[in-house]
C-alpha cells in the first residue's frame, strides 16, 4: 500500500489541467458550457419628442442688486392652530435672499425661492419704512414685517431671515438699506411727477373756464 507521502508526490508529478478556450465567434458551445454573451447593438427611437420650454420666472426684467443664501423663517399661525390666536415661529425654507430692480419702473423688491422646488417663499417691496431689527439680540438674523405677495394675495406677514455668520447679516442689511433709500427718491419722484400733473390738470381747467366766461360775455 503506497504511503501518504507517495501520493502527494505522485500528485504534484501530474500535468495541471489545461485552462477552457475562448469561444470561438459563430461556434456552438460545448456541453456544459454556457453560452457566450453578446453585446447588444439595438437602436431605441424614443415615441414622444419631447422639445426645449424656455421657462419664465418673472426676473428677466429685473436687475440683481443683491443675492445671498439664507434660511427663513415666519411668525404665525400653523394650519393645527388656524383661528386660535396662537402664533410661533416656524421655517419657511432655505434659499437665496435677492434684491430685485425693474429695469424699466424702478421699483426693487425683495425676492427668495426655496432650493431645489424654486417655490417662492418671501415676495415684497422694499418698502422705505421696513426697520429691520436683531432677531432675539443675534448679529447675524433680521426681523421685519412687510406685506406679502407670495402666495398670490397681500398678507402682512413677520419675517427673520438667518445668515451663515454676522458679516452675511451686515452686508443685506447694507443693501436693504441701499434699496429703501432708492426706493424713496423713486415714491418723492412719483409724488412730484403727481403733483405737477394735477397742477397741470388745474390750469388747464381754469383755462377753460375763463373761454367759456369770455364766450357768455360775448353773447350778452
Amino acid at each position: 500500500m503506497a504511503s501518504f507521502g507517495e501520493i502527494a508526490a505522485k500528485a504534484a508529478e501530474a500535468p495541471a489541467p489545461a485552462p477552457a478556450a475562448a469561444p470561438v465567434e459563430g461556434e456552438a458551445p460545448k456541453a456544459g458550457e454556457a453560452p457566450a454573451e453578446e453585446e447588444s447593438t439595438a437602436e431605441f427611437t424614443p415615441v414622444v419628442a419631447l422639445e426645449e420650454v424656455d421657462v419664465k420666472t418673472g426676473e428677466e426684467e429685473e436687475e440683481t442688486l443683491f443675492e445671498m443664501r439664507a434660511k427663513l423663517f415666519v411668525f404665525g399661525e400653523t394650519l393645527l392652530d388656524k383661528g386660535t390666536g396662537n402664533k410661533s415661529w416656524r421655517e419657511r425654507g432655505v434659499g437665496t435672499v435677492k434684491l430685485l430692480k425693474h429695469r424699466e419702473f424702478g421699483k426693487i423688491r425683495t425676492l427668495m425661492r426655496q432650493d431645489k422646488t424654486m417655490k417662492i417663499i418671501a415676495n415684497h417691496v422694499v418698502d422705505p419704512r421696513i426697520k429691520l431689527e436683531p432677531n432675539a439680540g443675534s448679529d447675524r438674523s433680521w426681523v421685519w414685517s412687510a406685506f406679502d405677495f407670495s402666495d398670490g394675495e397681500l398678507v402682512e406677514t413677520v419675517f427673520a431671515l438667518r445668515f451663515g455668520d454676522s458679516d452675511k447679516a451686515g452686508a443685506f442689511k447694507t443693501a436693504f438699506g441701499e434699496a429703501q433709500k432708492e426706493m424713496e427718491a423713486e415714491l418723492e419722484g412719483e409724488d412730484k411727477g403727481d403733483q405737477q400733473a394735477g397742477d397741470e390738470a388745474a390750469e388747464a381747467l381754469e383755462g377753460l373756464k375763463t373761454k367759456e366766461e369770455e364766450g357768455e360775455k360775448e353773447k350778452e
